[in-house]
């Protein structure tokens, strides 16, 4: 008897604790969403603190001040020429629930310069899709929830429902493609360095963002599929 107690009184202790991480994970996300910016905003507070001679987040140097600048000359460009592939285009245009797509960015990061306008376009062509832009350094709870091995890595594409905002799932900091490469760059050289990273947005470029709008439209078929099931169930 007393064995069943015991096994009941963890179990209840269990489901205490799981709601408790729920709850505290909803807080969190509430927090940065009530913290966020559209993409149009995004990309004027990166200008504006760009012309002041400022970047985004905590840290204050040239290094970071160079790439912003390139990374403004790059987000330029993709805004004018980045397409959506038709096929992934009409998968986002049907989808039947309502997300939010909470992503973490840096005005500085390469690999963001490089998906988020994508990410942008995407939403766009869907009425299902809530966009929302918060920065890594203004949002450090919402970051450590969604680390990539231990690290900070952004962009991070979170998946939300737009009506309990669960996590569904999250996408990034790069397709799989470029983290191959940084992964083979570094196995070989021992290190990341200047020339891993033109590597990479030459990458990025040849790609034209094909494997991002491919991962994320899969990852999103995934959700949908799931609502199906579960309105067939």
């Amino acid at each position: 008897m007393f064995g069943n107690n015991y096994h009941v009184f963890w179990y209840f202790s269990f489901v205490a604790l799981c709601q408790s991480i729920f709850v505290s994970m909803q807080s969190i996300i509430e927090k940065s969403l009530a913290n966020s910016c559209s993409y149009p905003e995004y990309r004027n507070i990166i200008t504006t603190l760009f012309q002041e001679g400022k970047v985004t987040g905590e840290e204050q140097s040239e290094a970071l001040l160079h790439y912003t600048e390139l990374n403004e000359a790059r987000m330029k460009r993709l805004d004018k020429t980045i397409t959506i592939a038709i096929e992934n285009a009409q998968k986002i245009q049907h989808l039947v629930r309502e997300y939010i797509w909470l992503v973490i960015s840096e005005g500085w990061c390469g690999d963001a310069t490089q998906i988020i306008p994508i990410i942008y376009k995407m939403a766009e062509y869907s009425g299902k899709i809530e966009l929302k832009i918060v920065f890594r350094d203004d949002n450090k709870e919402l970051m450590n929830l969604f680390l990539t091995n231990g690290t900070k890595s952004i962009p991070k594409l979170i998946v939300l429902d737009k009506k309990t905002l669960k996590v569904l799932g999250d996408f990034g900091p790069r397709p799989h493609g470029a983290k191959q490469l940084m992964l083979d760059y570094k196995a070989t050289h021992g290190l990341i360095d200047e020339m891993a990273k033109t590597n990479l947005q030459l990458w990025y470029l040849h790609d034209k963002g094909l494997s991002t709008q491919n991962e994320i439209t899969d990852l999103m078929s995934i959700f949908e599929l799931k609502t199906l099931q579960t309105s067939q169930g």
